[in-house]
């Protein structure tokens, strides 16, 4: 393999010959010498290749290539004179590996991110989308890091299920019947019994059922893929197709998992800052400023820890008019959960112990009949980042959840039987890969974090 413009920037001291091949950024001829800025992906920044008139191809080629267009060059690494830039190639030999037609709609000025993203096919060959792929992989190095290095095991959850573990319904069908003319029972009914699985079968909304499962016989496993949600919502934060991570630790209480939560954001923090720091100096300068401030505050700062009851408390004391009045027994909106970390405490706050009422079935019911051993980790500049709970592990109260909120019982038989053989206090959280990406991103739409994002009425490229 030959080096990557990466490598080759990184070295420590010019000379030798180097092939690079990549796509052309920039084009400049001038007089007697033209400037060629080829960029491969792997990093930031492009390198600049010096091409001479001598050149065989000099005037076939060189003069004929344009912005868009992947050429492999040759040549030779030297210290470059110019301004912003440590090594440049004067080149040997230019190929033109495929041209790009003159209607090439990414010139060298600045687009749109709406624009952008009717250009799924291209869009990742801008610098904002390039320095979003590089910091999406290095966060997802840092994840699998992480909980390898804590001795986690990755498990593979299913992406069809028959589960709907947080019990909104908000789930895609998967089905192989007929659309127009389905079968249908004595009821009138569509008889999913037909179907290719026997039954209704859905697209996950998560895979934390499953590590449950796994966590009681692994003791700590993690769960990193794609989950969906037929949710219509056209807003900043939210996407059909996202990824989550969700790690499952037996023998855990809700106070270990919140240790367990700031440990892992302050670890991926500042593993992927240290990867990619050219791309968060472009973030900083281009996107938004002073993201880099934040982001070493919050890997370097204490968590603060807040009861529900009390956060409630503290925002009806505020003296601040919310859009969306505070009473106990509501979900806490980003408005409020914005003012918690960035007011009051300045700083990333836990809110733990949130009402029964809006929260899932699976939550650790707490002695006080009221509350669930839920928390959420709220950070400055976005709110909640993390949720997760502390399962509940005891059958009696289990069964009585799922019979309340009118779940279907026969379809958890086998989450019930988890609670009748070895059962033990167990713990977790989700992570929504894309929102964390758009909060170290300081992008104001999750939609521009995804590569490919699926949301309502659109799902191209």
């Amino acid at each position: 393999m030959d080096d990557s413009i990466k490598s080759i920037l990184a070295r420590e001291a010019a000379g030798g010959s180097v092939v690079i091949r990549g796509w052309l950024r920039t084009v400049r001829h001038s007089k007697n010498v033209s400037f060629l800025e080829v960029t491969d992906g792997s990093c930031f920044s492009g390198l600049q290749a010096v091409a001479a008139p001598e050149l065989p191809e000099y005037e076939s080629c060189v003069l004929e290539l344009g912005t868009g267009c992947s050429v492999e060059i040759e040549g030779e690494l030297v210290e470059s004179r110019g301004k912003g830039q440590r090594y440049e190639i004067h080149a040997s030999r230019v190929v033109l590996v495929g041209a790009a037609a003159d209607d090439y709609p990414l010139q060298k000025k600045r687009h749109s991110l709406e624009f952008l993203r009717t250009l799924g096919h291209l869009r990742t060959r801008t610098n904002t989308l390039g320095a979003v792929l590089r910091v999406r992989n290095a966060a997802t190095v840092a994840i699998h890091n992480f909980f390898q290095e804590h001795g986690f095991i990755n498990l593979h959850s299913p992406i069809i299920t028959l589960s709907d573990a947080e019990g909104a319904g908000e789930m895609f069908r998967v089905s192989t019947l007929n659309a127009e003319a389905p079968p249908r029972g004595d009821d009138g009914k569509v008889d999913f019994s037909q179907d290719f699985f026997g039954s209704e079968a859905h697209l996950t909304v998560s895979g934390q059922l499953e590590a449950e499962i796994a966590a009681l016989s692994h003791s700590k496993v993690y769960t990193f893929g794609p989950t969906f949600r037929s949710e219509n919502s056209n807003t900043t934060r939210h996407l059909a197709e996202f990824w989550m991570v969700e790690p499952e630790v037996a023998f855990c209480d809700l106070n270990a998992l919140a240790e367990l939560a700031e440990s892992f954001l302050k670890s991926v923090f500042r593993d992927v800052m240290a990867a990619c720091p050219d791309d968060f100096e472009f973030f900083d300068q281009r996107i938004q400023p002073g993201i880099i401030e934040s982001l070493e505050a919050i890997a370097s700062s204490s968590f603060e820890r807040i009861p529900y009851t009390e956060a409630i408390s503290i925002l009806e004391g505020c003296g601040k008019k919310f859009e969306f009045p505070v009473q106990w027994g509501i979900d806490l909106q980003s408005e409020h959960e914005r003012y918690l970390a960035e007011e009051h405490v300045k700083r990333p706050v836990i809110v733990t112990d949130y009402p029964a009422d809006i929260k899932a079935f699976y939550m650790y019911q707490n002695d006080d009949g009221k509350t669930v051993g839920a928390m959420d980790v709220l950070v400055p500049g976005v709110g909640e980042i993390i949720g997760g709970s502390q399962r509940e592990h005891r059958h009696d109260r289990l069964l009585q959840c799922i019979r309340d909120m009118g779940l279907p019982e026969e379809e958890y038989w086998w989450y019930l039987d988890l609670r009748r053989f070895g059962t033990v206090p167990h713990a977790g959280f989700g992570l929504g890969f894309e929102r964390v990406i758009q909060f170290m991103s300081g992008m104001a739409n999750i939609r521009d974090v995804s590569p490919f994002p699926r949301v309502p009425g659109n799902a191209s490229f």
